[in-house]
């Protein structure tokens, strides 16, 4: 693993240097987009709705519309003006029971591995935590946005894991429960008795992604056996070169475009003063006039 972030947990005088880690990952299959009938890779540009050109990334702003349609433009200075926590501290807010924080607030997870030659303070923390029963609230600068999140211990390491404000999550308020009858009694019973015939302990590794397993054997059947859809890895290569060619030549006839557009308004603003000064340079001689018979 790679760390993400450096800096330290302010716990009230006691600084605990570490570094942070993205705790889980994602092992979804992942696909591209391409033209059905030839395999060509489709390819999105970044075009402005008012000029109609291609725009980069440095050149792009984030921009907000109110309810009235009114937009207003920000930039990265303005964003920088924000308040934010230390980018490099995770201060300690307040501790409390880990019962506490509904499981639905929890966003993202990271690991947290100390980052100086005595990890004492980062094990005085962690112990704490643990015969303490208390999760620590803090906040959390990555990225610019300062989230509020959770510090607990998981087999012996700190985790932090964002929490989502609590109006981002929504009111479940649904007309067909409050109208539902209460179970009976004899409903009750039979459930709980079934409840106790499918109890067991929590085993993560127990279970599997089925979908993404059969995703892969497809796929690995398919290159295995070739067929119209497969496609060897030096056609691919050759695809994307000329898909790269063909973007290159794109952008290269839209200067060439600009430019003769550019040269026909010059030409069109300067032509009569160039006539004058070639006549300047190089003043045409009289000739004598011929006399008609």
């Amino acid at each position: 693993m790679r760390s993400i972030w450096k800096g330290s947990i302010a716990f009230g005088l006691v600084n605990v240097p570490v570094k942070v880690y993205t705790a889980t990952e994602d092992h979804d299959i992942k696909f591209h987009q391409v033209h059905g009938a030839d395999g060509g890779r489709i390819k999105y540009n970044r075009v402005c709705q008012e000029c109609g050109k291609t725009i980069q990334f440095a050149d792009i702003d984030k921009a907000y519309s109110s309810e009235d349609g009114t937009q207003v433009i920000l930039t990265d200075e303005d964003f920088d003006e924000l308040p934010a926590a230390e980018k490099h501290e995770i201060p300690v807010l307040q501790f409390v029971p880990s019962e506490q924080i509904d499981p639905i607030l929890f966003e993202k997870s990271y690991y947290l591995e100390p980052d100086s030659a005595s990890p004492k303070a980062y094990q005085l923390l962690a112990s704490t935590l643990t015969e303490s029963d208390r999760t620590a609230l803090v906040h959390f600068t990555l990225r610019q946005r300062t989230r509020l999140a959770a510090l607990r211990v998981r087999e012996g390491v700190l985790v932090i894991q964002t929490l989502l404000w609590p109006d981002e999550v929504r009111a479940a308020e649904f007309e067909t429960l409050d109208k539902a009858a209460a179970p009976s009694d004899k409903e009750l019973t039979m459930a709980k008795s079934l409840v106790e015939s499918m109890s067991e302990d929590f085993e993560p590794e127990s279970y599997t992604d089925e979908y993404q397993i059969q995703l892969q054997k497809m796929l690995d059947e398919a290159i295995k056996n070739g067929g119209k859809k497969v496609t060897p890895p030096e056609e691919v290569a050759a695809h994307k070169e000329d898909a790269e060619v063909v973007d290159l030549v794109a952008a290269l006839q839209r200067s060439v475009d600009a430019a003769k557009s550019g040269k026909s308004g010059e030409a069109s603003t300067k032509a009569a003063p160039a006539k004058k000064s070639a006549a300047k340079k190089a003043p045409a001689k009289k000739s004598p006039a011929r006399k008609t018979g």
